[in-house]
This record gives C-alpha cells, structure tokens and sequence, in this order.
C-alpha cells in the first residue's frame, strides 16, 4: 500500500466517525462503506491507491487485526454471566456451527468440481464464523430480549477461535497437495496439530502470566491505569508473535490467551473488560482498513470468475448452510419459530472470513482452484455485507412489531387453583 492510500484510509475513518449515526439511519455500516471506497478507489485506475494482493503489508494487517479482535473478544466473556444462560449460545457453537461446516464443505464440494476436498473444507470453515459487527443495531437494539442479543455476541465473539484450526488444517492439507518437494513436506497434517497445540500452550501462558503480571503491578501500586491497557495489547500482539516465533498458530494462541486472560487468577484486582478496551478499539480501527482491502483485492476476484454457480453458493451459504444448523440447534429449546428464523438469518459472515481468504492466498498461492475457493469466499461476504447490514435495522424493528404482537394476542394465562394441604390452614395455601 502506498502513502495515499494510507492518507485516504485515515481521512475515511475520520469521515466515518463523523457522520456514522447519520449512516446507521439509512443503514449504512462501516464494512459496507469502506467496502465500496475499497473497491472504486483501489482498483489499478487510480494508481496512488493501488493494492495488491500478495503485499505483505496487506497481510500483515488482516492477521494483526483478527489477533486483537480474537483476543479482545475472548476477554470480553464474562464466564460466569455465560454460565447462567449457556444454552443458547452453546448450542449454537456445539451443535450449529458444526453442522455449518460440514453442510458448507459439501456444498462447496458438490458445486465447485475443481476444488478438492481440503479447499472445499477451507471455503465451508472460512464461512462458518459469524461477524456480529455487521448486524450492530441488532446487538444494540435494548427491545431485542438480551437473551438473544447476549447469543448472538457470544456466538460471533467465539466461534472465529474455535473454527480456526480446521482452517488451518484444510490450508495444510490443500498446500501438501498443491506443492511440491520441500513445500509439501511443511505443510503437513502432522504439522497442523503441531501449531495448534503450539498455539494453545503459548496462549494459555500469555494470557495467565499478564493477567497475573497486570495483578501484581496493581495491588502494589506499580502500575499506572494507561498502562494497563498497554499490557493487554502487549499481551494479544505477544501471543501473535511468540506462537509465531515457536511455529505456532498466532490465531488460536491470541483467542486462548484471552480466554485466559479473563479467566486469570480471581484474587489479583484486574478489571479486564477496563484494560481490554485498547487492543479492542485498535482492532475496530484496522478492522476498516481490512475491510477497504476487501474491497481493493477480493471483491475483484469473486467479479472475475462471477457465475450460476458462484451466485448460488453464496446465497445457499447465507440461508440455508446457516438456517438449517440454527434450527436444528435450537430444537426443543423453547423458542418459537419466529425467533429461531431470526436467529438463523442473523449471521453475517465477515472479518474472519476476510483474513482467512487472504490467508489462503499467503499460504497456497493464486493457483486456479485456490483463487475459485477465494472468489466463493469473498462473493458470499460481500453479499452479507450487503443483506446483512442492510436488514438489520427493518429485521430488528419487524422482530419486535411481531413479537409484542403475539404477546398481546397471547391467551392470559389460566388462574391457578389454591392447593389444598392438609398440614397447613387453607388461608396459606394460595400465598
């Protein structure tokens, strides 16, 4: 990327930040926005805003910004809230997005002859995740139950970490079918696990030693309250780099670190929905910045090999690769049609889906299946961005109508008959 594109990312932020209640209002989100900037200002017309795809600096930032939103979003689940009402969001994540994986894979599989069944497995993980971002007003809007909204974040704020290492282990399964001698030998089955254990044993120390760290500094009055906040993004940018360094998997090692983060020692007095606050708003920033990078590279990739095919995998991802697990996780919940519909449309694939489609072409090359596999990827979040960002507002509004409409046709409720025990007076009894 060149310096004007770095000045114009910068002005668009600022633009964004200032006008963004007034685009919420006609249901303009930030991914949509810097999506089309990236895609009319960096195509090769403009040539001060060119963008490759094979930059390093592109991939550079689209790994450091799912780092801090993995971690981030780790450390921002309050476990014991969690406890209280994880059925709905662990079934979501036990049973739904499984399912969603495996439904996605074989369609890409049935679809797209070309690719084999290791990029047919990348394209179903790479869209199994869910991007809460990109329905905001959904997760915001306070006439939504919280259950739901509560299910919905949960769901988007963990199931990026856990479809990671399938992501990594299709990427090294297709790479040791693409490459050859010394290539193919590094990209192992063997040496997927590696770095997934690798990851998780780096990120389980990162995340307790600084959790621990931060403690110590603060009960003995050592540190200051800006740098708290510079721990926590020490401790997400370290785990990235340290599991980097041991060839680990930086991904998994910076979403277990903040799980472990927020789960450290209980007595140490670190308030880490506080001190997350600034790998979290970094990640929101660059999280623009991938998203004009999507537009620049990828969207131009899914137009290229545009097709039947192509168009209807993307919209079968998006309903039924994601309604159908939703309905079957939820069965015998509790919840009535109209909200387990909601909930299945209600997710948008997005910025985890973007980093691992410019992974793949990091790590396996532009070869023709690997760039059909991207094209897949890149059309369906586009979509989203598009039907996703668009819906939110008038879904969540239609919801609510349709919700207190039923509650106020709902039969009352049938008065109880007082209960009739022998052992106490019959004045008690209804109490």
């Amino acid at each position: 990327m060149t310096e004007a594109t770095f000045a114009l990312l910068a002005v668009l932020v600022l633009g964004w930040v200032v006008t963004s209640e007034l685009l919420a209002r006609v249901n303009v989100t930030g991914p949509l926005l810097f999506t089309v900037a990236g895609f009319l200002l960096g195509s090769h017309d403009w040539k001060n805003f060119t963008v490759e795809v094979d930059a390093p600096s592109v991939h550079l930032v689209a790994e450091v910004t799912l780092t801090l939103l993995l971690f981030s979003d780790a450390a921002r689940v309050n476990l014991s809230r969690l406890r209280r009402d994880v059925s709905l969001p662990g079934r979501l994540l036990g049973i739904g997005l499984p399912l969603s994986v495996v439904l996605g894979s074989f369609l890409a599989a049935w679809l797209f002859g070309d690719l084999t069944w290791a990029l047919a497995a990348f394209v179903g993980a790479t869209l199994a995740p869910t991007d809460a971002a990109l329905s905001a007003q959904v997760i915001n809007d306070r006439r939504i139950p919280m259950r739901l909204r509560r299910a919905l974040n949960v769901e988007s704020g963990l199931n990026d970490g856990i479809v990671t290492p399938v992501v990594t282990f299709a990427l090294a399964v297709a790479a040791g079918h693409l490459g050859t001698g010394e290539e193919e030998r590094a990209f192992t089955p063997g040496a997927a696990l590696f770095e997934l254990a690798a990851g998780v044993a780096v990120g389980v120390v990162m995340g307790l030693g600084s959790a621990r760290l931060l403690g110590v500094g603060l009960r003995r009055q050592w540190t200051s309250t800006g740098a708290r906040r510079l721990g926590a993004l020490a401790a997400a940018l370290g785990s990235l780099a340290i599991a980097l360094t041991f060839g680990g998997n930086g991904f998994i090692a910076a979403f277990v670190a903040g799980l472990a983060f927020r789960g450290g020692p209980a007595d140490e007095p670190l308030d880490a929905d506080e001190v997350v606050e600034l790998p979290e708003l970094i990640g929101e920033i660059l999280a623009f910045v991938v998203w004009f990078l999507f537009g620049a590279v990828l969207v131009p990739i899914a137009f290229a090999h545009f097709d039947v095919r192509l168009l209807g995998y993307a919209v079968l991802s998006l309903t039924v690769v994601r309604i159908v697990p939703v309905v079957v996780s939820l069965l015998g919940n509790g919840l009535d049609r109209t909200t387990v519909l909601f909930v299945g449309w209600f997710g948008p694939r997005g910025l985890a889906s973007v980093v691992f489609a410019l992974l793949a072409i990091e790590e396996l090359g532009m070869d023709g299946p690997v760039e059909l596999a991207v094209a897949a990827v890149a059309l369906t979040v586009l979509l989203s961005v598009l039907l996703h960002g668009i819906s939110a507002g008038p879904f969540g509004r239609w919801y609510v109508r349709l919700e207190q409409a039923s509650d106020d046709t709902a039969p009352p409720p049938r008065p109880r008959r007082p209960a009739h025990h022998h052992l106490r007076p019959s004045g008690e009894a209804g109490r």
